[in-house]
């Protein structure tokens, strides 16, 4: 059995063994690419005898030159991120405006190879660095952001576009530098694929909690008459709306809210302007369904009440402790329809998971 092979089945042993007790079907399995698999990669950029290396540390020891890890290639990090790693390197060596410093790098790709890098220094940032990085961006055929306190650079732009295949149909995405987006884009697709199966048939409106870039609901938009989603990032908001309109969809709204202040909105506790000035009316909807992609807290226990409304629930978490105790509670008055494990994070202890719950028949 590989090594691949081995950490999958643990951590499917894991989940089994997790969720014990509860009435579960059989968990799908989604496996990852064993090498470039990451579309983002971060490195400190190490200064030693004159010359300069990429590094990572010793996972929880102080950075230093004992528990530094010399980095010139990276197999999970993208094919287009190795191809780039000793051009990048080699280019800003020549250049004391770039190599002066140059503390750590950021690396955001994409299937297609599209790529942003972010070079970060512990130095103000001048003309004659804006000059040299923009040769650098030219030579390489990327986008280049420098960051230093203070400042933020961007010579040319502040994202890449990736492209998605969700069945027969290309989605495509603005993702930005610094928010948030699925690393594993091959997994990602298979994640995406996985929820629009799951809703097939259940009609109606959906509504989606924690949406970020629109990630999801592009997709899933196909499958429903009308989508309400919320997320409090004003950048990953941002995205969204972007994503909608660049995909032609028209059936999407997008509320800028947290799950907890919905909650308050839904239940009639509170009135949010937000949603007035996006022509956003709940009463409008007809929801069946219930899509959630919370953070590694889970869901709140008064947004859980809320989740627990719905006949149909779509529940993608990236922390199986608090799916755990969040289906406790659902588990009173839903039942578990379809389990899947995505290996969104391979050779790691973090486990992806979904499933779908279907509201019992009294």
């Amino acid at each position: 059995m590989s090594d691949y092979t081995q950490q999958l089945q643990d951590k499917k042993d894991c989940l089994k063994t997790l969720f014990a007790g509860l009435d579960f079907p059989e968990w799908e399995v989604y496996e990852s690419p064993d090498k470039h698999y990451r579309m983002r990669a971060e490195f400190r950029i190490w200064h030693e005898g004159g010359e300069m290396f990429y590094a990572m540390f010793e996972k929880g020891q102080k950075a230093s030159s004992a528990s530094m890890i010399r980095c010139d290639r990276f197999e999970a990090a993208s094919e287009a991120v190795n191809r780039l790693m000793p051009e990048l390197i080699a280019a800003a060596a020549q250049s004391p405006e770039l190599k002066n410093r140059w503390y750590a790098v950021e690396f955001l790709s994409t299937l297609s190879g599209e790529m942003l890098v972010t070079m970060i220094y512990h130095k103000k940032l001048g003309d004659g660095w804006q000059q040299a990085a923009q040769e650098l961006q030219e030579r390489l055929d990327i986008a280049v952001i420098g960051r230093s306190r203070g400042q933020k650079i961007v010579l040319k732009q502040d994202y890449v576009t990736e492209t998605l295949r969700v069945g027969d149909r290309d989605f495509h995405y603005r993702q930005i530098e610094g928010s948030f987006t699925q690393p594993n884009a091959a997994v990602c697709q298979k994640m995406l694929e996985w929820a629009c199966r799951a809703a097939e048939g259940l009609g109606g409106d959906l509504l989606e909690l924690y949406c970020g870039n629109g990630n999801f609901t592009l997709p899933l938009s196909e499958k429903f008459e009308r989508v309400l989603a919320t997320e409090i990032s004003k950048t990953s908001v941002s995205a969204a709306q972007w994503n909608i309109e660049a995909n032609g969809i028209g059936n999407i709204k997008i509320a800028r809210l947290s799950a907890e202040e919905f909650t308050e909105a839904y239940t009639g506790k509170r009135e949010f302007t937000r949603l007035k000035e996006g022509g956003i009316a709940l009463t409008d909807y007809a929801f069946s369904t219930i899509f959630v992609d919370p953070p590694r807290a889970g869901i709140d226990e008064e947004t859980l009440k809320l989740v627990s409304q719905f006949d149909n629930i779509i529940y993608i978490s990236c922390n199986p402790e608090t799916l755990r105790a969040n289906l406790d509670t659902l588990a009173e008055t839903h039942t578990v329809e379809r389990a899947a494990l995505f290996d969104q994070f391979p050779f790691t202890h973090h486990i992806e998971s979904g499933v779908l719950l279907k509201k019992k028949i009294l």
